[in-house]
């Protein structure tokens, strides 16, 4: 069953930086993460729905170059990503470095961005 009006928007709600935002990667990865899940839920009852099962495959791609965007652009976005949305760090970026590195790093970018 796919999301509601409301599921979505409730979704968005949570995610967004700003009233206007509703593309965002955060917003993005969070909506194609519930998608995923009830697809997952109807591909245990129906394990020989192959069509399905592709656009399974599809979606969760998509999540992971959206994640992977994120992980380049700024890592403390992704870490509160993958955290609040309960996902497994696909890259390892998490486990190959100590957190105080990592929140440097992003202060370091942010003030060369300014």
């Amino acid at each position: 069953m796919p999301l509601s009006k409301y599921e979505k928007w409730r979704i968005i709600k949570q995610w967004q930086h700003s009233p206007d935002d509703t593309g965002s990667p955060e917003v993005q990865i969070a909506i194609l993460t519930e998608r995923i899940n009830r697809l997952t839920e109807h591909l245990r009852q129906h394990r020989k729905d192959v069509h399905s099962r592709r656009g399974l495959i599809l979606m969760h791609s998509k999540r992971r170059r959206l994640l992977r965007y994120l992980a380049k652009r700024d890592i403390n976005r992704y870490r509160r990503v993958i955290e609040g949305l309960g996902i497994r760090d696909f890259f390892g970026i998490l486990r190959s470095q100590p957190s105080t590195q990592i929140e440097g790093a992003s202060q370091a970018q942010q003030e060369t961005t300014q």
